[in-house]
């Protein structure tokens, strides 16, 4: 499976990071390795210090499919969670200023915290789903699938271009603005509709 994640799909986040607004989709990948599931704790790796959270709606694929247009696009999923891309953002800043891949920064081990997953029917409305994290008790973090730069279908539509997508695979959909580090000791609670589907520690 992949994991799949969209990068500057909120103007408000592109802004805190002094990212232009892209004119596609922006796209890069995480090993499975990277999962980390059933509210497991996050340990704090000792080649950073500055990791980031950043709150991301997760779409799961449940169909093979390569060009999907748009209009198709709902048919490949019917699950949506919660997840976390979690970001070495020392070293992100280090690989930018050389140009260099940042993969070293997104996609290392335990990087994508994922939730619970609910069947996406039992939402009014893919394209307007409210979203919050919070630490230690704090929301920090809220959004809108509304105030996507890219919809959901756009983004698989796009994205199934160059990579075909299979069963299982992961889309991480962007974060809003109010990203932030974590520290050990820290609580992280991420919810889709004001229902819990994310809850686990740093340590």
């Amino acid at each position: 499976m992949k994991i799949i994640c969209i990068g500057r799909n909120y103007i408000d986040h592109a802004k805190e990071l002094n990212n232009p607004v892209p004119a596609s989709p922006v796209f890069f990948c995480k090993p499975d390795t990277a999962l980390l599931q059933k509210n497991q704790p996050f340990f704090y790796p000792d080649f950073s210090k500055n990791i980031h959270y950043e709150t991301e709606i997760v779409v799961k694929i449940c169909r093979v499919g390569k060009n999907i247009e748009e209009k198709f696009a709902h048919r490949y999923y019917e699950e949506i969670g919660m997840g976390i891309d979690f970001t070495a953002r020392d070293l992100q800043d280090a690989a930018k200023a050389k140009g260099l891949p940042w993969e070293i920064a997104k996609a290392f081990d335990n990087s994508a915290p994922i939730g619970l997953f609910i069947d996406k029917n039992t939402l009014a409305d893919v394209n307007a789903i409210p979203f919050h994290m919070e630490l230690n008790g704090q929301t920090v973090q809220q959004g809108n699938s509304a105030d996507m730069i890219f919809s959901i279908d756009r983004i698989i539509a796009y994205v199934s271009q160059f990579f075909t997508l299979k069963i299982g695979d992961l889309i991480f959909t962007g974060t809003p603005a109010g990203v932030g580090p974590v520290a050990v000791g820290d609580n992280i609670k991420a919810y889709l509709n004001n229902q819990l589907m994310l809850d686990f520690d740093i340590k």
